[in-house]
């Protein structure tokens, strides 16, 4: 999830590890504890992207870094506040909180965590955008009220709780809508007479409301969409190439290997004026899709001076995100495009 989010998080279960005992600390040591596993996306200013890509929500995010950096976070509070109310028992309590739910929230978006690393498996529920101001918003304004009252008041404790069980019920719901959408593409699949391998569904930047699915075909990707606002379930799918053929010379490559298993299988290839472009299908594209449209993940792979194969990752034209976004919430209020 984005970066308020998991700082309220982490307020929110700092609150709930020791707010009775020292108060607004908890909620200060709990948001940076929930930031904390994300300082691995500063690996880019020293790799690849490629590399960046590969190490984000890894070992910063497993249950094992959680362990290991609690009771060494713990004892250093502890000795900063020397306060006998908490002591490091209390605050290594706090910081595995802080730093475990935050891969947990983490493991319900599309991205993936590598929650058990070593192992290179990646936990994603993908029912949940990684930017949700529905999940966000009530979440934060609880904790903010919280923040008001007294560390031994009833009130404050029951806001804090009312947060976490209101953004806990919101994400349940997600689930109710992630396997409702997914029998609505199933069903359209089935009824147009769509052969396909495999079915990936996950919501649209900002909303629970416009679902989207990623289809594998024998020879190509379908796109489609579904808002559960729409009149009818009739999905119009966009259909994609996979085209795999346009790397075959570079097949034997590591950097293609590690660029599959990046994107777990889901990419298409691309010929764009003599580039070779590798999309990554699991984060969809920007805004609506068109058979022209840009993916959100794309890298460019060409050979550098030294004849070693490279992947540059192409970076979205932000002055078009503005319209892409307003067809994004026409779309997310059951108008088709």
């Amino acid at each position: 999830m984005d970066s308020l989010t998991q700082i309220v998080l982490g307020a929110a279960v700092g609150e709930t590890a020791i707010g009775k005992k020292v108060g607004n600390k908890a909620m200060l040591w709990g948001a940076i504890a929930g930031t904390i596993p994300d300082l691995d996306v500063l690996f880019k200013y020293f790799v690849d992207n490629v590399t960046a890509n590969e190490l984000h929500r890894g070992f910063s995010h497993s249950v094992l870094f959680s362990i290991l950096m609690a009771p060494l976070l713990g004892s250093m509070v502890a000795k900063l506040y020397k306060n006998k109310e908490a002591d490091w028992k209390d605050w290594t309590k706090l910081m595995f909180l802080g730093l475990f739910t935050h891969p947990i929230l983490d493991a319900f978006t599309t991205w993936g965590t590598q929650l058990f690393w070593p192992l290179s498996y990646k936990v994603s529920f993908k029912n949940i955008f990684v930017v949700d101001p529905l999940y966000t918003i009530p979440f934060l304004s609880m904790v903010i009220l919280a923040m008001f009252y007294k560390r031994t008041d009833p009130k404050r404790r029951k806001l804090n709780n009312l947060g976490l069980i209101v953004s806990s019920i919101y994400m349940i719901i997600t689930v109710g809508f992630k396997w409702y959408t997914y029998r609505i593409f199933q069903n359209s699949l089935e009824n147009q007479g769509i052969i396909y391998k495999e079915i990936q569904t996950k919501p649209t930047p900002l909303n629970s409301l416009l679902w989207t699915t990623n289809v594998e075909t024998e020879n190509s990707f379908m796109i489609g969409y579904y808002s559960l606002l729409d009149d009818d379930n009739a999905i119009n799918f966009t259909e994609y190439p996979k085209n795999h053929y346009l790397i075959q010379s570079m097949k034997n490559d590591p950097l293609i290997s590690r660029l599959i298993k990046l994107s777990q299988g889901w990419y298409t290839i691309e010929n764009k004026n003599g580039k070779i472009i590798f999309n990554d299908l699991r984060f969809g594209q920007l805004g609506i899709n068109t058979e022209n449209g840009r993916f959100v993940f794309s890298y460019e792979l060409y050979y550098d001076a030294n004849g070693k194969l490279q992947a540059r990752e192409r970076k979205p034209d932000i002055q078009k995100v503005s319209p892409l976004l307003k067809k994004l919430f026409t779309r997310v209020l059951g108008n088709k495009l």
